[in-house]
């Protein structure tokens, strides 16, 4: 695996790294570290090349808050989950953040040092032009322009049009103003279909966290829908499905865990290694249970718990087999997988957050024992009442703040997603859109009922949207989704609700065509748990703030409207 050539490369890379950023400052006054080496004999052999394609895949691995995954973290400034810290992120997703943001800080500086190591990689590779290996160079060269693909889409996503260069300059030429986004759109769908060909179509288990020629189309499709570019959105995703490489993972929850890790429905996955803390996450700790010794700190709103179908395929405000007094029963077995319910088993625990359930089940020792309850006691327990599952894995109880589990940043379910939503909004309808949909829902541990053919256009827009929440929450997609279907200012504008902490809700909420919880209806309401009040201003945040030191030091970078 990946793991065991970067635990080999360890001590020399390092070395490269330090030779890579040399003449880069670390200080984030420095605007754009797109200096290179001052060493113009870099690249003299293979193994420099290898150390510094590594140390690409190395610095993607970033934790900008709480020593957690990009991805992970972005699903809780959404309405779909809450960060109870006072970070930054929280400020964003409750909307009185500025441009002085730590959080967009840490991301902009972040993806400009990446975008700068592989500009070195690109810039300097035609040294060993006919020295090594054609296919070993034209597979690196096309890894470092994938990875530097990979942090312009999302550096578009967040900020829209940014300051775009292909190669490395100087300190004082790097006062750039922006390109247009669709410029760099342009760019990125160019670059992932050339260099599609030059990469494996299949990735042994040794270089497990590399990229394959799947990992470039989805993300061409991912950008390209990102942008609202139906045609080379599907045209892409079906190219990976064509490729029949991969395929959906039966169990839904393992693929979460490290039994899952090689499974073939995982594209791309970022790779961690606790062996010298080469590095690792605080999953366990920030996600898990109080009784589990967590956090409980990012956690799922109610609304999220609600969306959740039956398992007739309706919702629970239109589905007879809902029963307030027992909500999470006869639901889409991905709610259980997705988030920690009340009266589930939580890593080994009886997970209760009834303020009357003061002592609950260990099941960690045998025979089992009861314990102080402290998702139910504890000043800081879940405020919603519901935990995040995804990713919190028992294996790691004994080191919550040094996980290794990978986690997946492409998969195949994505693709069929994709494909499905882009065929919808070209308004072919056909037979394919079905299949990848079903083929999601039929899972064998999902096993939710088949969408039947004769479905209109806004009918699967819908059916597709409300999808990507059973399938995707907490995987970090939830930001770009709403923007995407300019629902944002709706979804945002709005409370995000925790459980009532005695009790149940009397009855079903509302729930409308776009996934928008109401529970203005629901006799006991006014008993819920109000976790945050948020705003959002559709003329300023459908875009982060451009980072106010960056527009401060470089007179040509103008700032994102409305900040």
């Amino acid at each position: 695996m990946l793991k065991k050539i970067i635990k080999k490369y360890i001590v020399l890379f390092v070395v490269a790294n330090t030779a890579i950023m040399m003449q880069s400052c670390s200080d984030y006054l420095d605007r754009f570290p797109w200096d290179g080496p001052s060493d113009a004999n870099y690249f003299a052999n293979e193994d420099e090349l290898m150390l510094a394609v590594n140390g690409l895949y190395s610095a993607m691995v970033y934790l900008p808050l709480d020593n957690m995954p990009t991805n992970l973290l972005l699903d809780n400034m959404t309405d779909m989950g809450w960060d109870r810290n006072n970070s930054a992120m929280q400020s964003m997703g409750r909307g009185d953040h500025n441009a002085n943001n730590g959080f967009a800080l840490t991301i902009w500086r972040e993806s400009y040092r990446i975008i700068g190591k592989c500009n070195f990689v690109i810039n300097n590779i035609d040294r060993l032009e006919g020295k090594i290996d054609e296919g070993l160079y034209n597979r690196t060269q096309s890894e470092a322009r994938f990875i530097r693909a990979y942090t312009y889409s999302r550096l578009t996503d967040y900020y829209g049009s940014v300051p775009f260069l292909t190669e490395n300059v100087g300190l004082y030429d790097a006062e750039i103003g922006k390109t247009n986004k669709e410029t760099i759109v342009d760019f990125i769908l160019q670059e992932l279909e050339e260099i599609a060909p030059m990469l494996p179509a299949t990735i042994p288990a040794s270089e497990a966290g590399r990229a394959s020629r799947a990992a470039a189309l989805t993300l061409r499709a991912r950008t390209a829908l990102n942008n609202r570019r139906w045609e080379e959105a599907a045209s892409s995703a079906k190219a990976v499905m064509d490729m029949d490489v991969h395929s959906l993972h039966s169990d839904y929850a393992e693929l979460f865990t490290y039994a899952g890790q090689n499974s073939s429905e995982i594209i791309f996955a970022e790779q961690y290694l606790r062996t010298q803390n080469v590095q690792t996450h605080y999953i366990n700790r920030r996600l898990a249970s109080r009784n589990a010794l967590g956090n409980s700190n990012k956690i799922p709103a109610q609304g999220l718990v609600d969306l959740f179908l039956c398992t007739d395929g309706l919702e629970i405000d239109k589905s007879g087999n809902y029963d307030p007094e027992k909500p999470f029963e006869n639901r889409d077995p991905r709610l259980g997988y997705t988030i920690g319910v009340p009266g589930s088993i939580y890593l080994g625990y009886q997970f209760e957050t009834h303020r009357d359930s003061t002592r609950v089940w260990n099941y960690n020792v045998t025979p089992a024992i009861r314990v102080p309850n402290e998702d139910a006691t504890n000043a800081y327990a879940t405020f919603s009442g519901y935990l995040w599952r995804k990713y919190v894995v028992a294996e790691d109880l004994d080191f919550p703040d040094q996980s290794e589990l990978n986690i997946i940043q492409i998969r195949y379910a994505e693709v069929l997603l994709i494909y499905a939503e882009a065929m919808i909004e070209l308004n072919r309808l056909d037979h394919t859109v079905y299949e990848a949909l079903n083929a999601i829902r039929q899972r064998p541990t999902v096993n939710m009922p088949v969408i039947s053919e004769g479905k209109t256009q806004r009918e699967l827009r819908e059916l597709v949207r409300k999808e990507r929440v059973y399938e995707l929450a907490m995987e970090g997609f939830r930001l770009m989704d709403l923007r995407r279907w300019e629902l944002a200012d709706k979804m945002m504008n709005a409370r995000v609700y925790g459980s009532i902490q005695s009790g149940r809700l009397a009855a079903a909420p509302s729930i409308d065509e776009d996934g928008f919880v109401d529970y203005t209806k629901v006799p006991n309401h006014n008993e819920m748990r109000v976790v945050e009040v948020r705003t959002f201003n559709p003329a300023r945040d459908y875009l982060w703030p451009i980072p106010h030191i960056e527009t401060v030091t470089n007179p040509n970078l103008e700032q994102n409207p409305g900040y």
